[in-house]
């Protein structure tokens, strides 16, 4: 007899990120789910967007990394609640490990509850792929370091990706990226993707990605902001 252990951990996975989801649900809570390589600039993003935001949206951040808790530290600096799940090796998060750290996230009952929750996956663009988290969608961000190739290469999540950002475009000049490529391969797996070409550093596209996300979260309210009242 052939025993499916993984469809067994993925089943017991679905279950609680079922239950996360309709729990965000009502409570209005907008999750979203960061998956990247290690270095594509995922930490660097949300640094540059909470200064962006500065404090117009209620946001809280669960980091999730294999060891230290330098990236919640970093988030934290900036007056933004996180949470640091270290999977001591392991190559994702998982929904039980949601659960545990929104525990802990609103065990202060005084504290208003975030409008919007960000989850900073493990560094990897091959096992987050398959773990529900409960969240509203799947973000992967694509630096233009890391070659043009990479869509084709790891297809699941960008199929299964909500929208997609190309980070670090100020870095174009400089390397060989075939960008005309990389966006004809991502719409060619997901056709009609939300795609945004950004720069944290020089701030290029900043202003189009946070009004994204605003929308995103009053979506999940049920009303949207326009760019113009950012």
């Amino acid at each position: 007899m052939r025993i499916e252990v993984k469809s067994d951990i993925l089943g017991e996975n679905n279950r609680t990120a079922a239950q996360l989801a309709k729990m965000f649900l009502e409570k209005g809570i907008f999750v979203l789910n960061i998956i990247g390589s290690p270095g594509a600039g995922k930490t660097t993003l949300l640094e540059k967007v909470f200064a962006r935001l500065d404090k117009r949206l209620r946001v809280a951040v669960i980091e999730g990394d294999l060891f230290t808790e330098k990236d919640a530290a970093r988030i934290e600096a900036l007056g933004v609640t996180a949470i640091q799940l270290n999977t001591q090796g392991g190559c994702h998060l998982d929904a039980p490990m949601i659960e545990r750290a929104w525990a802990e996230l609103t065990k202060d009952d005084s504290r208003p509850l975030p409008e919007l929750l960000i989850i900073e996956n493990v560094g990897n663009l091959v096992c987050p792929a398959e773990f529900n988290l409960g969240e509203d969608m799947k973000l992967v961000i694509l630096s233009v370091a890391e070659g043009a190739d990479k869509p084709l290469k790891y297809p699941l999540i960008f199929k299964e990706a909500g929208a997609v950002v190309f980070s670090k475009t100020d870095l174009l000049p400089y390397v060989d990226f075939d960008y005309d490529g990389a966006v004809s391969d991502v719409n060619m797996l997901h056709p009609g993707v939300q795609l945004f070409p950004l720069s944290a550093k020089t701030g290029e596209g900043m202003d189009e990605f946070c009004c994204w996300l605003m929308n995103r979260a009053a979506e999940k309210k049920g009303t949207v902001v326009g760019k113009g009242d950012e």
